[in-house]
């Protein structure tokens, strides 16, 4: 008589959580179309600290409300530590603004990933208010 195997179960990725500080070191905005409402290119510099370390050009496209609220979609490349490993990947990210804060959700754009942060992915997002430092998050894996 012969005994059944169990099937093998595919385990899925660990998930680890990040949290860092934002701070956004310049900002410049150009009006792309000055219609209402008013579309803005901007581009900026972060500086992440805690366990995302390093910086991120960022560059996000506008929608600027009469009432300053706002929507934007964003790149951006993070370069630095991910919890001491060393590489970059790119966030894919969402924003809006509404009374002098801002919210995002973003995710780890697949494929781009190098050193060795090469196969993560993960979303997440961040909360702050303008003119002050924000608290981000990535929940994070490897395939």
């Amino acid at each position: 008589m012969q005994i059944a195997q169990p099937a093998k179960i595919k385990q899925m990725p660990a998930h680890a959580r990040a949290k860092a500080k934002v701070t956004v070191e310049s900002s410049q905005s150009t009006p792309w179309d000055p219609s209402n409402p008013a579309l803005i290119e901007i581009h900026l510099t972060e500086t992440f600290t805690g366990d995302l370390d390093g910086q991120s050009p960022v560059r996000a496209l506008q929608l600027l409300r009469d009432d300053r609220s706002a929507t934007l979609v964003s790149l951006q490349r993070f370069t630095g530590l991910l919890n001491g490993r060393r590489g970059a990947f790119v966030l894919q990210g969402s924003e809006t603004v509404e009374n002098g804060k801002i919210r995002a959700t973003w995710f780890v754009v697949p494929g781009s990933g190098t050193g060795a942060l090469t196969h993560l992915r993960g979303q997440g997002g961040f909360e702050g208010t303008f003119n002050q430092s924000s608290e981000a998050w990535l929940d994070y894996w490897f395939e």
